[in-house]
């Protein structure tokens, strides 16, 4: 594995970074030099320990636009942010005829509000520098048969489809926008699951076993990095070959 100062000079901010895919990326970019702000509901000690001196914990609610403005405020003495990773999301399995409006507005809320909040207040400084990254954490979901889950395959499509369209205003500024769609992953959110169940999920992919939060670390470093100036508006799937776009 590459293990070279790839993003050395940078700064990025992780949402959802207190465990599991959130703090696996947070750890993986301070890894490869980048100065790294993680932020969760909770300050994440533990991400910011196991990174080090080059990393700052904030508390960030990412549905409160109050929030995100103090993040930034805060961020502003690093000399700002230049690569964004949101990744918190809200997942509750719901079947459609259970699914209560407070439920579909948190689901809307947590993952898809975020990520508009996180551009507005965000994207000016990456205009000013010429340099930038979004990268949205959405999910493979999108392309499987799981019941229970409209509200939240919604809001993850929602990702892909404001990653496209963002790309498109902001590729004359040196600014990229993509979507990364991990799949079922091994993570404490996954852990009250049942065996059976994840087993079945590993048995429909190419590789045969669950997906670990540093499986995803790669595409979210190489779509941060110089290497990816030309791939914007992109999904891709890291779930070990089950979903299979036609």
């Amino acid at each position: 594995m590459t293990t070279g100062k790839t993003h050395e000079g940078k700064v990025a901010l992780v949402t959802g970074a207190g465990q599991g895919i959130g703090q696996a990326i947070a750890v993986a970019l301070g890894e490869r030099g980048a100065s790294v702000i993680a932020t969760d509901l909770a300050i994440p000690q533990e991400t910011v320990s196991k990174i080090g001196s080059t990393a700052r914990g904030f508390q960030l609610d990412v549905t409160k636009e109050e929030d995100w403005n103090a993040v930034l405020t805060k961020s502003q003495d690093w000399g700002g942010v230049d690569i964004v990773v949101n990744n918190a999301g809200y997942f509750p399995n719901r079947p459609i005829d259970e699914l209560d409006l407070a439920t579909w507005r948190k689901t809307i809320t947590t993952n898809l509000d975020s990520h508009f909040l996180s551009v507005k207040y965000f994207l000016p400084a990456m205009r000013k520098k010429k340099w930038g990254r979004f990268v949205g954490i959405s999910s493979n979901m999108v392309g499987l048969a799981i019941p229970g889950m409209s509200h939240y395959i919604a809001t993850k499509m929602g990702i892909i489809g404001f990653m496209r369209g963002l790309a498109n205003d902001v590729a004359d500024d040196g600014i990229t926008a993509n979507a990364v769609l991990p799949g079922l992953t091994e993570t404490l959110a996954t852990a009250q699951q049942p065996d059976e169940m994840k087993r079945s999920v590993w048995e429909q992919q190419a590789i045969k076993r669950l997906g670990k939060p540093n499986d995803i670390t790669g595409a979210v470093l190489f779509l941060t990095s110089n290497d990816a100036s030309f791939i914007t508006g992109q999904a891709i799937v890291v779930d070990g070959g089950q979903y299979r776009i036609g």
